[in-house]
């Protein structure tokens, strides 16, 4: 596995997590300590990402629809979700459940709530009107959970509105503390992502930052190895390779992580897969995701 160039800015951490092999992959049973630095945190990383109040990443003033059954009824059992309107049409009213979170529902045509959405949206007859979530911090929302194993998935400038409604999805499946993006080449939050996320968009805490290393800095400092997910890596994914708090890096399609992105990485890891000759030696990214986290879920051997 390849380690970043040491440079001048780079801080020695006289803490350094015993038995940790020198090429960087990391020795079985060694854990960083949420009260003792990163072994490599940096001047840069003390910055951090995400905070509130960036007007640019909260949308508030903007309303959106979100529609179909999982990513309606999800919304309505969101407390953090301010909803305007609900349109249902006399179909779909018996499939609703109770929700303090409920307005008065109005009752509409398929073809009227059609009219409101994008074409081709499977709506199943249920919409709702609905402000964009709050602004999260990226330190309180990913603070690594005691006693269980904390995992955060990072993307870095995927922009596929149906590929990060899936992972999500997977994220919500796994249990992953959050998912973190940037706030620009990412997709904004919308009726397509909320439908891929199947509910998952209001139950897994989704943080948008303006400076993904500047993230990952924090993420060390938090206590997580940074993990980039790389096809060309040599290292295979493991779980008994990285037992600790993990932020598991995920770069666009094609182009794959950035390099600034990658420079912040502890370790770089590819999936164990095996590719047929002339078949795609690659997989979605979104299809990645849920390999990833399937295998850190395994129990360390």
């Amino acid at each position: 596995m390849q380690t970043r160039k040491r440079n001048a800015r780079d801080q020695p951490s006289p803490r350094r997590p015993a038995g940790r092999p020198t090429e960087g992959r990391r020795a079985e049973g060694a854990r960083p300590r949420h009260s003792e630095p990163h072994p490599r945190q940096s001047e840069e990383s003390s910055s951090r990402g995400g905070r509130r109040g960036n007007s640019r990443s909260s949308g508030r003033s903007t309303s959106i629809w979100l529609w179909g059954a999982h990513a309606v009824q999800a919304a309505l059992d969101n407390p953090r979700r301010y909803i305007s309107r609900l349109l249902v049409t006399s179909e779909a009213e018996s499939r609703l459940k109770g929700s303090a979170n409920r307005p008065v529902a109005e009752n509409v045509t398929p073809a009227a709530l059609a009219a409101l959405l994008p074409a081709g949206s499977v709506h199943q007859g249920l919409a709702v009107l609905v402000k964009p979530l709050e602004v999260l911090d990226l330190s309180e929302v990913c603070e690594p959970a005691k006693g269980v194993r904390s995992v955060v998935l990072v993307l870095d400038q995927v922009t596929d509105p149906r590929n990060v409604g899936a992972i999500l999805r997977s994220a919500a499946a796994f249990g992953v503390q959050a998912v973190v993006c940037t706030e620009a080449h990412a997709p904004p939050e919308s009726g397509v992502l909320a439908k891929a996320a199947s509910g998952a968009l209001e139950r897994v805490p989704f943080v948008r930052v303006s400076n993904l290393a500047r993230a990952l800095g924090t993420l060390a400092e938090l206590g997580y190895w940074r993990v980039g997910l790389d096809s060309g890596a040599t290292e295979v994914l493991r779980a008994e390779n990285h037992t600790g708090a993990v932020a598991l890096v995920l770069g666009a399609e094609g182009t794959g992580m950035r390099r600034l992105t990658a420079e912040q990485c502890d370790f770089r890891a590819k999936l164990a897969t095996n590719a047929v000759t002339g078949a795609t030696g690659s997989l979605n990214v979104s299809v990645a995701a849920s390999v990833a986290l399937y295998e850190l879920a395994r129990p360390a051997k």
